[in-house]
């Protein structure tokens, strides 16, 4: 048995109405003067409020321009517009995108150097300032991990920042949060919550508690979501995706992902697509392609599901698993194919040769993929076959 270590958030609070204890963590940390990190969507949604009207007036600050898919530029942008202002705490309110931007935030305001330096695993020496992150997608789970992505405009490639002073002291998952939600984000970051269950159960670094979180967040995610994507009202809908972002988040924050998000970098690198969509579209392949040497845990996997495998065999059961990957992401509006992004096809060798230098994920994949397995496993995409 191999050694194990568990990480998350230093503070978890979750269930309806779990928003409304941000003033009371904060006290508790000490923060007086938040800046609220989030982006233009979420800031002019409404849903904002529910953050902002916990704060005294005119003792926070507002940052609402990180994009989706924020490149470095808009970290240091960032730094530069908080530095001088007396800011003593960070509060991330968003997807991932504005997660990740305000865990490298935290990190960068006592940092001199070039954020591209942080780049790699544990290469950041501190973090000064509390960090809480409240999610308004149930998709990335960046609110329990201690990654962070962002675009590297120079190499077209999605990059990682890993660090355990990236794990925010509190995350509140709050259902509510998620109403707000687009249906194509539902859909997009809720097949990318998918994706970081099935990836954390099938990763060679999966241990009995990832596998415990990662089964029960593929139940929750499977059965939830296309009634969350039919009617973001659904509230208990709702609330099984965030929990079972939230348990993927942690599953996949120790046992790591795989091949589909190797895959999905070089997509959101290169032509912005955004980092839920690039693992919803690469899923089904992926997972036709690992299929071949992880049956027993596919069939797993299907009871997950709650598919009808009773009396088949491991075969005909992952069948069946690959065609319900395949039928939710239909369900839920996934394009099925690389084409139908404008992707050209005659960039799927450089594309391959890219994802085949990610091994930090790649390694975590059950099967090993050379660069010709993953150009096939692109051409697929491409085709939708």
């Amino acid at each position: 048995m191999q050694i194990a270590y568990f990480k998350s958030a230093k503070k978890l609070i979750t269930g309806n109405g779990a928003v409304n204890t941000l003033k009371d963590e904060l006290s508790r940390l000490g923060v007086t003067k938040p800046a609220v990190i989030t982006d233009k969507g979420v800031s002019q949604s409404g849903g904002l409020s529910m953050v902002t009207d916990q704060l005294q007036p005119n003792s926070f600050l507002v940052y609402d321009d990180i994009p989706p898919e924020p490149e470095i530029s808009v970290i240091e942008n960032c730094v530069a517009e908080l530095r001088g202002k007396d800011v003593d705490g960070i509060i991330a309110v968003g997807g991932g995108s504005a997660i990740d931007s305000a865990k490298v935030l935290a990190v960068s305001m006592g940092h001199n150097g070039k954020i591209s330096a942080l780049f790699g695993e544990d290469n950041v020496a501190s973090r000064d300032i509390p960090l809480v992150a409240i999610p308004t997608t149930a998709g990335t789970g960046s609110e329990v991990t201690n990654i962070a992505i962002l675009s590297d405009p120079v190499d077209q490639l999605k990059k990682g920042i890993v660090s355990e002073y990236l794990l925010p002291d509190v995350a509140i998952v709050s259902a509510e949060m998620t109403v707000s939600c687009p249906a194509t984000v539902t859909a997009a970051s809720g097949i990318d919550a998918l994706v970081h269950a099935i990836e954390a159960y099938l990763s060679v670094n999966a241990s009995a508690i990832t596998d415990a979180l990662a089964i029960k967040a593929i139940t929750l995610i499977y059965l939830a979501l296309p009634k969350a994507f039919t009617n973001g009202n659904d509230l208990v809908a709702r609330d099984d995706m965030a929990t079972g972002s939230l348990l993927a988040g942690l599953a996949f924050g120790n046992a790591g992902v795989g091949a589909v998000h190797a895959l999905a970098y070089p997509l959101g690198g290169r032509y912005h697509l955004s980092h839920g969509m690039s693992n919803a579209v690469m899923l089904p392949h992926v997972m036709k392609a690992n299929a071949v040497v992880s049956q027993k845990r596919f069939v797993d996997i299907g009871n997950a599901m709650k598919l009808d495998i009773h009396g088949r065999s491991i075969s005909e059961s992952v069948a069946l698993v690959l065609e319900a990957i395949e039928t939710i992401c239909r369900d839920v509006e996934i394009p099925a194919t690389l084409k139908h992004f404008g992707i050209p096809e005659e960039d799927i060798p450089s594309l391959a040769i890219d994802a085949s230098k990610v091994t930090r994920l790649l390694r975590n994949n059950p099967r090993t993929l050379t660069v010709d397995d993953i150009e096939t496993i692109y051409r697929q995409a491409y085709q939708g076959i």
